[in-house]
C-alpha cells in the first residue's frame, strides 16, 4: 500500500507502521523505538511511524526505561497518549501488543494487522522485562526486512 512520497525518499511511497497497545507504556513504546532506531539506520525517511494506546497510562513503565536504557535508548521522556481510529483507518501495518484493542477494531483498517503476542513488562523482574525488549528488537527488525525487500 502506498501513501504520500516524502521528500527524504522521494523514489518510495511513504510506509506507515502502527504499534498500538491498551496503555502505550511497554511494548508498543519500545517498539516505536526501536522501529525509530531502524528508520534511521536504514535510511528509510519513507516510514512513518505511529503509536499509541486505547486507555494510555501517566507515563512509561520504569521497568520499560530502565530496559531501553540498558541499550543506549532513552524513552524517559515519551508520554503515552491515545490512538484512534482515524490514526490507523490507513496505515500499512498496525502492529498489536498482545492485548486488547477493541475500541479500534482492525475490521476497518487499510492495511496488515499483526498480533504480536507479547507479555506485559509492567511489574516484571528485570530480566523479564530485558527478554521481552529482545523480543521486540528482533521483531522490529524484521518487519523493516520485510520493508527492504518490497514484502
Amino acid at each position: 500500500m502506498s501513501r504520500d512520497t516524502t521528500s527524504d525518499d522521494a523514489d518510495r511511497p511513504t510506509t506507515t507502521l502502527a504499534f498500538v497497545c491498551v496503555q502505550n507504556a511497554g511494548r508498543s513504546q519500545m517498539a516505536t523505538a526501536f522501529a525509530e532506531r531502524e528508520r534511521a539506520r536504514r535510511g528509510r525517511g519513507d516510514v512513518a511511524i505511529l503509536t499509541g494506546g486505547t486507555d494510555p497510562a501517566d507515563h512509561v513503565h520504569s521497568e520499560v526505561v530502565d530496559a531501553m536504557a540498558d541499550l543506549g535508548v532513552d524513552v524517559s521522556d515519551r508520554t503515552p497518549r491515545e490512538v484512534t481510529f482515524e490514526e490507523l483507518r490507513d496505515a500499512d501495518y498496525v502492529v498489536t501488543m498482545g492485548c486488547a484493542a477493541e475500541d479500534v477494531c482492525p475490521a476497518g483498517w487499510a492495511g496488515e494487522n499483526r498480533d504480536w503476542a507479547l507479555d506485559d513488562p509492567d511489574g516484571r523482574p528485570q530480566s523479564e522485562v530485558a527478554a521481552i525488549r529482545d523480543d521486540i528488537e528482533a521483531r522490529v527488525a524484521a518487519l523493516f526486512d520485510e520493508l527492504d525487500r518490497g514484502d
